[in-house]
């Protein structure tokens, strides 16, 4: 990897029910000397999104911590896990062929753990992916959250 590239920890308390980590690292691209642009769409970490740029320290063994977002992208992240007895069982790339319409980049985390962590750039059809994501959850394919959202989300 080039020498512009690096990975940005986050720590967060762990959520019940979820996934018993308490730190995630994403890839970033270094911009400055304490900062860098994500590179890559949180599984676990909220109120982050592909794009945003992150202010960062370098502790003692050379691992980088975000201090805070200094500017967003305008792109959420939404993450849709499926429900392994629902209609899509346990496949997150059935999941992310749902989500092809609206040309949303994303990324799995494992088929074991069905989770889907899609980014939404901003000027996506947030209104035609959420109400995908409603009808989804009322059919029993799926359970999701939104882990960053803009105010344009929140308006559609």
């Amino acid at each position: 990897m080039g020498s512009n590239r690096l990975k940005i920890w986050f720590r967060f308390v762990p959520r019940e029910g979820w996934l018993p980590r308490d730190t995630e690292g994403l890839w970033a691209t270094r911009l400055g000397e304490d900062l860098a642009r994500i590179a890559n769409v949180p599984f676990l970490q909220d109120g982050i999104a592909q794009g945003d740029v992150v202010r960062f320290v370098t502790d003692a063994d050379g691992l980088h911590w975000a201090t805070g977002r200094a500017e967003a992208s305008g792109n959420c992240t939404v993450r849709v896990i499926s429900i392994p007895s629902g209609p899509l069982g346990r496949s997150p790339h059935a999941v992310h062929e749902r989500f092809l319409p609206f040309g949303l980049g994303g990324e799995v985390f494992s088929d074991e753990f069905p989770l889907v962590a899609f980014d939404v750039p901003t000027g996506s059809d947030f209104a035609g992916i959420k109400a995908l994501l409603i009808r989804g959850r009322e059919e029993g394919r799926w359970h999701f959250e939104v882990g960053c959202q803009t105010e344009a989300w929140l308006a559609a």
